[in-house]
C-alpha cells in the first residue's frame, strides 16, 4: 500500500510584465490538478497547516506572497491570526456575505496589519461598496462575464484605488483584453496550472491534541505545555515549523521545545492548536504510532540520562530530549533528515547531533540507538565514553523511559 500523502495546489499571480508577484494556495486530495471541497473551513484550515506547519512556509511561498482563501467561519475567527501578515494576502470566497459583523472584522484586520482581497467578483454592489476601503486586491473572474460586462466592473471599480487582478485568464485574447483595461495583477492557466506539491501526512494524537487545546484555553504553565508537546514528536515537528513560518527572520535558534514556545507565544500557540483541530478531516483515530512511541522514549531517555551525566545543566537535558525526539523525523516525514532539519532552524549542537550523531549529545544519541538494536557489544563500547554511569543505570532508565511513553498509548486508548 503507498505511503499517504497530503497535497496542497500552488498556483502563480504575475504582475504586468508577467514577473512573479504572489502564489494561491489551493486546496487538493490528490496529483489531479482538481478538487471537491465539501467543507470550507477544513479546506481552508488544511491548506494553511499544510503550508505552515507540514511543509513549511519558506519551501511554499519562497520570498513571495501567499493568497489563502477564507470562509466566513475562520474569517471570523481568531484562528487565522497566526498567519504572518506581512507574507499572506486573506482571500474573502465569494460565498461570504459581507454583513455588517464581517465588514467589521475586516477593518480589525486591516488595522492588524493584515492585507484584504475579494474572491470571484462578478458584479459591483452596495455590500462591496463598503467593503472596498478595507480591501487591497479585487479578484475579477473573467470566465464568468462577457467582455463587456468586465470593463463596465473594472471602470466602476478604478476609482476605488484598489489592485484589480484579471483570474481564470487562459487564453492571450483575454490576457491582452485585461491587460488593455488596466488590470494589475493576472492568473490563470494562460500563465500557469498549479503545481501539486506533497508531503507525508503527520497526525497528531488526537487525545493529546485536545489536550493541548485545553492547557492552553486554562492558560497553562510552560512547563506543562512543554510536557505535552514532549510526548508528541509530531505536534513538536509541526511546532518548530511553525515557528519558522511565522517568525521569519528569527533572532535565535532553536534549542528546545520550551524556545520554540517561548519565540511563537500563548496567543500564536492557541491559534496554531485550533487550526490543527479544524484540518483533522476525520474523528476516527488510530492508537499512537510506534514510530513515535518510539522517538518520545529516545527523547525522555536521553534527557535522563543527561540529567544524571550533566545535573544541574537543565539547558543541555533540554536539548538531548530534543535531538532523542526528532531522531527519527526522517523516518516520520519519510524524507532524508538533512531535508527535513533544513527548515526548522536549529541549534547548532542539535542539528550536528541530529544530523551526524556528533558532539557529546550525538554519543549518548548513538548509545540509545544501540539499545535498541540490542547490540551489547556497541552499547558496552559507548558507555565505557561515559563516567559514572553503570548498565544497570542505564537499564532502569531505559524502563523509567519506557513507562513515561507508554502513557502516550494509553490516553489514545482512552
Amino acid at each position: 500500500m503507498p505511503a499517504p500523502q497530503f497535497f496542497l495546489g500552488r498556483q502563480p499571480i504575475v504582475g504586468r510584465q508577467r514577473e512573479l508577484v504572489a502564489y494561491e494556495l489551493l486546496f487538493r486530495t490528490s496529483h489531479e490538478n482538481s478538487a471537491s471541497v465539501e467543507d470550507d473551513v477544513v479546506a481552508s484550515a488544511a491548506v494553511m497547516q499544510h503550508a505552515f506547519s507540514g511543509l513549511g512556509l519558506q519551501s511554499v511561498l519562497e520570498d513571495k506572497l501567499g493568497f489563502i482563501n477564507l470562509s466566513a467561519p475562520l474569517l471570523c475567527s481568531d484562528v487565522i491570526e497566526i498567519l504572518p501578515r506581512e507574507r499572506v494576502v486573506l482571500e474573502i470566497l465569494e460565498t461570504v456575505e459581507l454583513t455588517p459583523a464581517v465588514i467589521e472584522r475586516c477593518r480589525a484586520l486591516k488595522a492588524a496589519g493584515y492585507r484584504l482581497a475579494l474572491d470571484d467578483v462578478i458584479r459591483f454592489d452596495e455590500a462591496q461598496k463598503a467593503i472596498l476601503p478595507l480591501v487591497e486586491v479585487v479578484k475579477l473572474d473573467v470566465l464568468a462575464m462577457q467582455a463587456r460586462e468586465t470593463e463596465q466592473l473594472v471602470r466602476a471599480l478604478k476609482p476605488y484605488g484598489v489592485k484589480l487582478l484579471a483570474e481564470k485568464v487562459d487564453s492571450t485574447l483575454q490576457r491582452d483584453f485585461c491587460h488593455e483595461l488596466g488590470c494589475d495583477l493576472f492568473q490563470g492557466y494562460y500563465f500557469a496550472r498549479p503545481t501539486i506539491l506533497s508531503g507525508k501526512p503527520v497526525q497528531p494524537s488526537a487525545m493529546l491534541l485536545l489536550k493541548l487545546l485545553s492547557q492552553v484555553a486554562a492558560d497553562a504553565d510552560t512547563q506543562d505545555l512543554e510536557d505535552t508537546l514532549k510526548h508528541a514528536p509530531d505536534l513538536t515537528v509541526h511546532l518548530l515549523r511553525l515557528v519558522n513560518s511565522v517568525a521569519f527572520g528569527l533572532p535565535r535558534k532553536i534549542s528546545s521545545v520550551r524556545t520554540a514556545l517561548t519565540l511563537l507565544g500563548r496567543a500564536q500557540l492557541h491559534r496554531w492548536v485550533q487550526i490543527m483541530v479544524f484540518a483533522q478531516q476525520s474523528s476516527t483515530h488510530t492508537a499512537a504510532d510506534p514510530l513515535v512511541q518510539t522517538a518520545a522514549v529516545r527523547g525522555h531517555l536521553m534527557e535522563r540520562l543527561t540529567q544524571t551525566l550533566r545535573p544541574g545543566d537543565e539547558l543541555l537535558a533540554d536539548r538531548a530530549f530534543m535531538v532523542g525526539m526528532l531522531s527519527l523525523i526522517d523516518a516520520l516525514f519519510g524524507k532524508p533528515m538533512e531535508d527535513v532539519l533544513k527548515p526548522l532552524n536549529l541549534e547548532d549542537t542539535v542539528h550536528e547531533a541530529l544530523l551526524n550523531r556528533g558532539g557529546w549529545i550525538g554519543y549518548l544519541l548513538r548509545l540509545v540507538e544501540g539499545i535498541e538494536l540490542a547490540d551489547r557489544n556497541v552499547t558496552l563500547t559507548l558507555l565505557g565514553g561515559l563516567e559514572n554511569l553503570s548498565l544497570d543505570t542505564l537499564n532502569r532508565l531505559q524502563i523509567e523511559a519506557m513507562s513515561w511513553a507508554g502513557r502516550l498509548g494509553r490516553d489514545e486508548e482512552a
